[in-house]
C-alpha cells in the first residue's frame, strides 16, 4: 500500500458493484481519473433457479427463473473486500459505493426488507423468491395489461412502445397475486433488486428513478391508476399504493450512507455515500463516455440492452421505454433490448456441438466458442445457407412477446456446427438492426454503436454487427463497464463531481477497439437481412400463431405431468 508524500492530498476511491445474471463483480476506481485499481468477481452459489427450489420440492413450470437473495449479499461480503485487497488501497480512502442490477428483477419483502423466501412459512413457495429479469411466466398477465391499456387509451402506453413486457413489475406482480394470493398478501413491498441491495447497504428503502420509469410504469409523476388496476383484478386495485409506491431517488444522488452492518460485510468505513440504485445497462453510457444523442450503447452479455439519450420525446414502436432523466438528467433516456444473445450462443455450445469439437478445441488450447468462431470466420457471408430468428428467450424489442421462440431455416444433412453458430451470431445482429431501424424511423437517429460486455472479446461478432448495421462500432475500454458506471455514480453521490456528465468526462473509459463497416459485407448482409425481416414479420406480426400454440401445448403437457406426479387435478 503506497503512502502519499507529506502534505499531498490522499487519493480518493469509489467502488462500483455490478450485479449480473450469474455473478456480481466489484471494481475499485480512482476518483480523479477513473483508473481501475482492482476488481473481484463472486459467482452466485445458486445461479439461476429454473428447475426446483433449493432443498427440492416440485418442479417449477416452464419460463420460470428465480434467484436467492442471500447470493446478492455474498457479493458484498466477498467481492468488495477482495477488490479492495487486489487494489492495494486503504479502505479508509473509499468515499462512496454504487451498485447496478439486472432489471426487471423483483424481490417480495416484508416491511423491513426481509425477502419472503427467508421466512420459514414461505421457503417452499416459488412466488416468495426473487423473480429474475428473464422470468417470462407472466406473459398472460402482460397480455391482459396490454389489451386493457390499449382499450382504455392509457396515456402511458406509447412511452413503452405500445406494449408492456412480461419481465416488468406489474405483470410479475399480477402473476404473484393470481397464483399465490397468500404470499401476495404477506408481501409489504414489491422491490426491484437494484433498490433492495441499496436497502441492504444503507438500511433505507429508496426506489430509483431508472427502474421506476422503465420497469414500473412511472411517467410524469404517476403510476397507472386504481381504476385500471382494479379492472385487471379487483385484488390488484391497491398494488401501487400498498406494495409499490415509495420515495424515488434520482440517479447520482446518495440514497443514504453505509450502515454498520454493511460496513462489517464490506470492510469499508460506515457513513460513506451509497448511490441510488441503477440498472446495469443504464449506468454504462457514462462509463463509455457515450452520453450524447445518437450514441447507442449496447450492453451485450446473456441478453443485450440498447440504451441512448435523446433531446426530444419520441414514440418508438416496441421500445422498452423512454424516461425523462432515465440515463442522464436533462435528456430523454431510451431503452430497447434482446432477451437472448450470449444465452443463445451458450445454449448451442452446451446442447448442439459434438464431443469431437470440444476435443479439438482442447487440443488447440482454446474454448469451444473460440474454436467455432475460428471456423465460422473462414466462411463467406451466406455460405452456410442458414437464417435464424434470435427468439430463443422470446422477443423483447420490437415485438415484446416472450411467447415467441427460436428458429433456424435452411439446415441440411451437410450443415455443420460452425454454420449454425455463425447463423446465430448473425441473427442477433439482425435483431439489433431491427431495433435501430425502429429508432431511425421514429425520429431518434442512431449514428454510432458502442458495445460493452463480455461479448466484445469476439472480434468476428463485432465485425458482423458493424457490417449488418452499417454503423461505426467501438468497444468500451473497460472489462467492467457497468461496475465502472456505478463507481462514476458513486463519485457524484459522494460530492466529488457536480453531475454524472462531468464525472463521465473525467472517469469514463476510452474506446478499446474500433470496427468499420466493410462495404462489400454491408451489401452482402442486405440480402440476408431482407430475408430475416420476412421471417420476423411472418412469425411475429402476420397473425401466424404456431409459436404461441406450441407454448400452449408445452404448458398443458407440463401441467398434466405435474398432476400425474402430485395427484392434483390438471
Amino acid at each position: 500500500m503506497s503512502t502519499p508524500p507529506a502534505g499531498a492530498t490522499p487519493p480518493r476511491y469509489v467502488i462500483g458493484v455490478d450485479y449480473g445474471t450469474l455473478s456480481g463483480r466489484a471494481v475499485v476506481v480512482r476518483v480523479e481519473d477513473g483508473r481501475e485499481m482492482g476488481s473481484a468477481v463472486h459467482e452466485y452459489a445458486h445461479a439461476v433457479v429454473t428447475d426446483r427450489l433449493p432443498g427440492g420440492g416440485e418442479r417449477l413450470p416452464a419460463d420460470w427463473a428465480l434467484q436467492i437473495p442471500d447470493d446478492y449479499r455474498e457479493v458484498l461480503r466477498r467481492a468488495v473486500p477482495e477488490a479492495v485487497k487486489a487494489a492495494g488501497i486503504d479502505p479508509a480512502d473509499v468515499v462512496g459505493i454504487g451498485t447496478d442490477f439486472t432489471a426487471c428483477t423483483m424481490v417480495p419483502t416484508t416491511a423491513d426488507g426481509t425477502p419472503l423466501c427467508e421466512l420459514e412459512q414461505f421457503r417452499g413457495r416459488p412466488h416468495a423468491y426473487v423473480k429474475l429479469w428473464r422470468h417470462h411466466a407472466a406473459q398472460p398477465q402482460a397480455d391482459r395489461i396490454n389489451r386493457l391499456a390499449e382499450e382504455r387509451g392509457e396515456a402511458w402506453l406509447p412511452r413503452y412502445g405500445g406494449l408492456i413486457s412480461s419481465e416488468w413489475e406489474f405483470a410479475k406482480g399480477l402473476q404473484l397475486l393470481e397464483e399465490d394470493p397468500e404470499a401476495y398478501a404477506a408481501m409489504e413491498h414489491w422491490v426491484e433488486a437494484a433498490d433492495w441491495i441499496v436497502w441492504q447497504l444503507t438500511g433505507e428503502y429508496v426506489r430509483n428513478a431508472c427502474t421506476a420509469g422503465y420497469k414500473g410504469i412511472y411517467q410524469d409523476g404517476t403510476y397507472p391508476d386504481e381504476d385500471f388496476l382494479a379492472a385487471l383484478n379487483p385484488g390488484f386495485k391497491d398494488f401501487v399504493s400498498a406494495k409499490v409506491e415509495h420515495r424515488i431517488g434520482q440517479l447520482g444522488e446518495a440514497a443514504g450512507t453505509l450502515s454498520g452492518q454493511a460496513a462489517e460485510w464490506t470492510g469499508l468505513r460506515p457513513g460513506i455515500a451509497v448511490a441510488v440504485g441503477n440498472v446495469d445497462a443504464h449506468v454504462t453510457p457514462p462509463a463509455a463516455k457515450a452520453v450524447a444523442p445518437g450514441q447507442m450503447v449496447a450492453i451485450m452479455g446473456t441478453s443485450t440492452c440498447h440504451v441512448m439519450n435523446g433531446e426530444e420525446l419520441r414514440e418508438v414502436p416496441g421500445m422498452c421505454g423512454v424516461v425523462d432523466g432515465g440515463i442522464l438528467a436533462g435528456r430523454w433516456g431510451y431503452e430497447a433490448g434482446q432477451s437472448g444473445v450470449g444465452d443463445i450462443f451458450g445454449w448451442f455450445v452446451t446442447n448442439g456441438v459434438p464431443a469431437s469439437y470440444a476435443e479439438e478445441a482442447a487440443r488447440r488450447g482454446v474454448g469451444v466458442h473460440e474454436h467455432l468462431t475460428g471456423l465460422a470466420s473462414q466462411q463467406r457471408i451466406g455460405e452456410h445457407g442458414l437464417l435464424a430468428l434470435d427468439w430463443h428467450s422470446g422477443n423483447r424489442s420490437v415485438l415484446v412477446d416472450h411467447e415467441l421462440s427460436g428458429l433456424i431455416v435452411g439446415q441440411t444433412l451437410a450443415t455443420k456446427p460452425e454454420d449454425i453458430y455463425r447463423a446465430l451470431l448473425e441473427a442477433t445482429a439482425f435483431g439489433t438492426r431491427t431495433i435501430i431501424e425502429a429508432f431511425n424511423a421514429s425520429g431518434v437517429p442512431v449514428k454510432e454503436l458502442i458495445i460493452a460486455g463480455g461479448l466484445v472479446k469476439n472480434p468476428l461478432l463485432m465485425q458482423i454487427y458493424a457490417d449488418v448495421t452499417g454503423l461505426p462500432l467501438s468497444t468500451v475500454g473497460s472489462a467492467q463497464a457497468p461496475a465502472l458506471g456505478s463507481a462514476i455514480h458513486a463519485a457524484v453521490a459522494a460530492g466529488a463531481y457536480d453531475d454524472v456528465e462531468a464525472a463521465s468526462a473525467a472517469m469514463g473509459a476510452d474506446a478499446a477497439a474500433v470496427y468499420t463497416p466493410i462495404p462489400e459485407n454491408v451489401a452482402a448482409y442486405e440480402a440476408l437481412f431482407a430475408e430475416y425481416t420476412a421471417l420476423h414479420d411472418y412469425f411475429g406480426r402476420s397473425g401466424n400463431e404456431v409459436m404461441h400454440r406450441l407454448k400452449a401445448i408445452q404448458r398443458r403437457a407440463h401441467s398434466l405431468n405435474q398432476s400425474a406426479m402430485t395427484g392434483a387435478p390438471a
